[in-house]
């Protein structure tokens, strides 16, 4: 049982960081990886799913993830046409200045909490995509120097929301972990539309079903039920700004009930799915 993976990044011999466009969204890539990394990408719609936080962006998306911090990759299952923008940073990056030059330390602190994962919006989101979108071509130190920049943007900017505050595992158990949510995960994004069943998950991550649902609830504050029904109304909201109409979704994201699929995505939503699909369409 491994399903998540271990991303091992090379970096060109020159650069202390990697800036590059990938396009996975056929995958569902679960992995993670020592390197800190910063993650542009411009859609319709996605899923934004690091750590244990899992919720959907709309038109773009700006995250800093924290090394060693699962995640998977936010181009998944885009339908239209997207751009994305991702660095990487090796992990030894600005090397010891970080830890000495005060002039860095607004920087150093912003790394630091990147363990969290930190979505950006607003003002701060639109400039730093533009300076991202100003790298290309540039000579190595300018990009060094914008790069610094960019970093600098984003650690004294009041537009950040940490995804996962407050996680704290011990080092000892995060890839055990890691590893067994990332077998849960794939399970509920391959049967969501079904019928999730906890007896079934419980087996494949060898454990009895009790044991699973408190292993569960411990992992995600939630019950397994709860999660699934969280993770439809993501894929619902992704499908809404897509275009879909409501009754398709809610048979899409494995619901049989429209009366219960308007009070579910209206519990967790705070509007019904006419209105949330009116903002984006």
């Amino acid at each position: 049982m491994k399903t998540v993976e271990l991303e091992k990044i090379e970096f060109p011999p020159e650069k202390s960081y990697k800036v590059f466009s990938p396009r996975l969204r056929n995958r569902f890539y679960w992995h993670y990886h020592p390197e800190i990394e910063l993650v542009y990408v411009e859609a319709d719609a996605g899923i934004r799913h690091v750590g244990r936080h899992i919720s959907t962006y709309t038109r773009s998306d700006l995250v800093l993830i924290g090394g060693n911090l699962p995640h998977l990759n936010f181009d998944y299952r885009l339908r239209n046409d997207y751009h994305q923008i991702v660095v990487q940073l090796r992990t030894d990056f600005l090397g010891k200045a970080i830890d000495i030059a005060p002039e860095l330390n607004d920087i150093a602190k912003l790394f630091h909490n990147a363990r969290h994962g930190i979505a950006f919006f607003g003002e701060t989101k639109e400039e730093v995509a533009q300076m991202l979108y100003r790298m290309d071509g540039l000579p190595a130190i300018d990009q060094l120097l914008l790069l610094i920049n960019i970093f600098e943007t984003l650690a004294i900017t009041s537009e950040g929301q940490e995804l996962n505050p407050g996680d704290q595992q011990p080092e000892s158990s995060i890839l055990k972990d890691n590893i067994r949510m990332g077998e849960v995960y794939k399970y509920i994004d391959a049967h969501y539309d079904k019928e999730p069943d906890v007896n079934v998950i419980a087996k494949k991550v060898h454990l009895t079903t009790a044991a699973f649902c408190r292993y569960f609830k411990k992992q995600t504050n939630i019950t397994f039920t709860a999660f699934v029904n969280q993770y439809r109304i993501e894929r619902a909201k992704n499908l809404l700004m897509q275009g879909r109409n409501v009754s398709e979704t809610c048979w899409a994201v494995g619901l049989d009930s429209l009366s219960y699929f308007n009070k579910l995505f209206k519990s967790l939503v705070g509007q019904n799915p006419s209105e949330f699909k009116g903002r984006y369409t």
